[in-house]
Order: structure tokens, then sequence, then C-alpha cells
């Protein structure tokens, strides 16, 4: 288990191809698939507005990893948490302000588990150094893309993950 870089993320990023899904079977089955390769130490940033589909891409994450419980937004309590093979924590950071993200025990969490964080701009770049990123937009009512970005780490191994997965049924 690695502890979350302190380091400054490093100027050259790499992407992948957006994908688009159709509907929110598909967002989840994409998260299922990103899920099952999952480890502790792991941290995905999710941005994006509102209604992008990124609870819903959550809830696919959290089966693939194992954890069977329902997935709910957890905005008014930040984090939870959930049990399986491997501990997978989700946060909802919308209603952070500035530096509060700081104050989480991030670092400490990240060491047990995986960690999926919405809005997860809001965390410090230093914490986001070595984690994939997955920005959602609203393509219509029910078709959503994904772009996909990684600075380096195991952001990059996760990257490699995702273009596996994203681009074996890709329609973007």
């Amino acid at each position: 288990m690695r502890p979350l870089s302190r380091r400054p993320p490093p100027s050259r990023r790499a992407a992948a191809a957006p994908r688009s899904t159709a509907s929110d079977a598909e967002t989840r089955a994409l998260g299922a698939g990103l899920g099952a390769r999952l480890r502790a130490g792991d941290l995905i940033v999710l941005t994006g507005p509102l209604g992008a589909g990124k609870t819903c891409f959550v809830a696919g994450l959290a089966e693939g990893a194992g954890c069977g419980a329902r997935v709910r937004s957890p905005s008014f309590t930040l984090i939870n948490e959930y049990e399986g093979p491997m501990t997978f924590f989700h946060l909802d950071l919308y209603r952070l302000e500035g530096h509060d993200a700081e104050g989480l025990g991030l670092e400490e969490r990240c060491e047990q588990g995986a960690m999926v964080a919405e809005w997860g701009e809001k965390l410090p770049a230093h914490v986001r150094a070595d984690a994939l990123t997955l920005t959602f937009t609203v393509a219509s009512e029910h078709e959503r893309t994904i772009t996909a970005g990684a600075d380096g780490g195991r952001g990059a191994e996760l990257l490699a993950a995702w273009e596996a997965i994203a681009g074996a049924g890709a329609r973007a």
C-alpha cells in the first residue's frame, strides 16, 4: 500500500480517446470493468456537471471491486465506505470549499483501500498526482461522454486499463 504522492503533478498528461455511453447500464458497466482492476492506494478523480453520470459510474466501480452495498451519493456525509475484498471509499466533494479536503484524512484512507472522488478537482494537486481523472459531459438526454487522463504513476496504469475496457465497446 502506497501513501498518496506529495509531489506536484508533472506537466505532461496522457489522455485516452473519449468514450460515449448511451445508457446508465453502459456507464455502470464501464465502472464495473475498471472496478475489477482497482487495488488499495488507487485514486480515481471524477469531474463533470450535476447529472452527468458520476454516481452511476461509481456504482459500477463498487460492483466491480466486489462491494455488494448499494452506492448512493455521499453529498451530506462526504465519504461513504463500502466493504468487500478491498475497502472502497466514495467521496463527494461538491459541498467543500477551498482547502477543506485537506482535513479529511485521505492519505490514511487511501492506504486502506481504493478511493473515488466525485468533484475530485477540489482535491489538492499533490493528492491527484497519481490519479486517473475521468471527465463526464452530457451529450444528450441519455448519452454521456467520458474522457480519461493521467499524469503518471498508478494513474497511467489505470489509464491503460481504461483504454482496454472503454475501447472494447467504444462508440465515441
